[in-house]
């Protein structure tokens, strides 16, 4: 990282602190934890649509730009989650935004995203990527439905190697709508983390764009994860700039969308429930956006993969 380059959990720390500056209209709430800022969107305050587009620009490190569009869905009003990256693309999905941390604590669980993994750094992907930092500050999202104890501020604070009151942490479950729309807003990540799983060389990716419908607010996470995961499966387009020659291009692409793995086809709460609520044994080839777009800047050749389901989409939103 350049010199006097702001650092990715800086550039996070300065949205955590917009989201507390708007906590009122935002719908969250901040509370102490064992020294560490917690900011409630979904657990006790119920957090609200624009907390979640604070908390998706939080886990990029404010390098993308997340709004909301409305559009209809096999004649259904919907709101889609947009996702612009420019700049440090692979930064801002992979070392920061990408859900690659479990944070177990005696009986608490959380997918921890943002740029603390970047502090903490022992992913093994960060053996390929980089962007590992050193940071005064750490911020974090928390996936899951309870709030961090002061054993989990604890914790997060050793291994990020920052002091409790330079730790900010927002959590919000995945059943209410600051968590939907964070974690619907991953379109653009679940395209690189695809492509890095099939070998593809990230450093000649030049920016992405990405949009996901948002799904109805479920009444419980299992339902919900189901829910943010079909936006993506079966509904998400991602386009990305790259360079280098198309061949590579089109021998990546026949693996890349959703579409092409075995587990395809049905709602995810359907296939989790098949392989008894274990992540690991679905074919991981199955998370990647419906349709993918990669637009070859030295060719000026575009590639197309996939195809977006509806007819899936709407059996899992709306039954």
């Amino acid at each position: 990282m350049a010199a006097g380059e702001l650092n990715l959990n800086q550039r996070a720390m300065a949205v955590a602190d917009e989201l507390v500056a708007e906590a009122d209209s935002c719908g969250v709430g901040v509370v102490n934890v064992g020294g560490a800022r917690v900011i409630d969107a979904g657990v006790v305050h119920p957090g609200n649509i624009a907390a979640g587009v604070q908390m998706a620009r939080m886990c990029l490190a404010d390098y993308a730009e997340v709004s909301l569009d409305k559009a209809s869905l096999a004649e259904r009003a919907m709101t889609f989650v947009q996702v612009v990256v420019h700049t440090n693309v692979v930064a801002a999905c992979m070392a920061s935004q990408y859900a690659g941390w479990q944070i177990k604590v005696d009986d608490y669980f959380a997918m921890g995203s943002g740029p603390m993994r970047a502090a903490y750094g022992k992913e093994a992907l960060f053996n390929d990527i980089g962007h590992t930092e050193q940071s005064v500050v750490a911020i974090g999202v928390l996936e899951t439905s309870k709030l961090p104890t002061p054993a989990v501020v604890e914790y997060i604070c050793e291994r990020c190697r920052v002091e409790p009151v330079n730790l900010t942490l927002a959590v919000a479950p995945t059943a209410s709508i600051a968590g939907g729309v964070q974690v619907v807003a991953r379109s653009v990540e679940t395209a690189l983390h695809k492509l890095h799983e099939l070998k593809f060389d990230l450093s000649r990716i030049d920016d992405g764009a990405g949009r996901a419908p948002l799904p109805p607010v479920a009444n419980d996470d299992m339902t919900a994860i189901g829910r943010t995961n079909d936006a993506v499966l079966y509904g998400a387009q991602v386009v990305l700039h790259v360079f280098g020659n198309d061949e590579s291009i089109e021998q990546v692409g026949k693996q890349l969308p959703a579409c092409t793995s075995r587990d395809y086809g049905r709602p995810f709460a359907e296939i989790f429930k098949r392989y008894d609520h274990d992540f690991y044994k679905i074919d991981p080839m199955l998370f990647s956006p419906a349709r993918i777009d990669i637009h070859n800047r030295d060719t000026g050749t575009v590639h197309v993969f996939g195809d977006f389901n509806n007819a899936v989409i709407l059996e899992s939103f709306f039954g």
